[in-house]
């Protein structure tokens, strides 16, 4: 208790200013935000933000660049948001309320399709999320509502509380791997145009260099892949592969569980 009242005047001990950002509908707005030399609002810096980063990634956010957009001077966009990273937090918050979360229906495996495809549609319109760091999320309204929206795909199935924790963030989880090579993959496109000529241009060198003998198996599943994708993966396919066999194993495991 000492130890807590000895940092209040460095102010560690007070309320996150994000999380008071994230629930301004709730709390009002932010000390700072109102008055007449007011020429934006959060809501434009964050959209704006948004606009940035989607067309550029998030390397390209800057907050320099949000009031250059906006027509402010460079230092009064931090009169709507502290800084760059609780900006963030307000677009990945943001971003997940987008679109309204549909009712929950179907079987398990429906029901868990679900929630993993409306990651998989998120990170495709929003690639710069693949960059952010969810040690820690944001505990914005938006993402609040997805969490608890998540869980209820799963609710009375018998698993434990950890159990179900542990389920949406298997499923949610997955998606990330398959969505950044898909990502990749169409930077890559855009940036080769086309794909088949880089393998004609380099196939004569990969015939010097690949040992039939020694590259047996992956020679014969590689051949086999790039005749079916006509390229050299396809990271929607892996998608919708890996999803099945992430929900076959939590059905298995339901099953037990629900049998314990």
């Amino acid at each position: 208790m000492l130890g807590a009242m000895s940092t209040a005047s460095d102010g560690r001990d007070e309320p996150d200013r994000t999380l008071r950002l994230l629930w301004r509908d709730r709390l009002g707005d932010p000390v700072g935000s109102r008055g007449p030399k007011q020429r934006a609002s959060v809501d434009a810096v964050v959209d704006t933000a948004i606009e940035l980063a989607d067309a550029a990634g998030l390397e390209a956010l800057s907050m320099r660049r949000v009031a250059e957009r906006l027509g402010l001077r460079p230092m009064s966009v931090y009169t709507y948001v502290p800084g760059r990273a609780e900006l963030i937090d307000l677009m990945v918050d943001r971003v997940a309320g987008e679109q309204p979360l549909p009712e929950l229906r179907g079987s398990l495996r429906e029901r868990l399709e679900q929630v993993a495809r409306r990651a998989w549609n998120e990170y495709l319109r929003h690639p710069w999320l693949l960059s952010i760091d969810t040690s820690r999320p944001p505990l914005g309204p938006n993402v609040s509502d997805r969490w608890e929206w998540s869980l209820r795909a799963i609710e009375g199935l018998g698993l434990s509380d950890l159990d179900m924790d542990q389920v949406v963030t298997l499923v949610v989880g997955f998606v990330s791997a398959p969505a950044r090579a898909y990502v990749d993959a169409e930077r890559l496109r855009r940036a080769e145009s086309d794909d088949d000529a880089w393998w004609e241009r380099n196939g004569p060198l990969l015939e010097q260099i690949v040992d039939p003998a020694r590259f047996a198996v992956s020679g014969r599943v590689g051949q086999a892949a790039g005749a079916e994708y006509g390229a050299s993966a396809d990271p929607e396919r892996a998608f919708e592969f890996g999803l099945a066999r992430v929900i076959d194993g939590i059905e298995v495991y339901v099953g037990a569980a629900s049998g314990r």
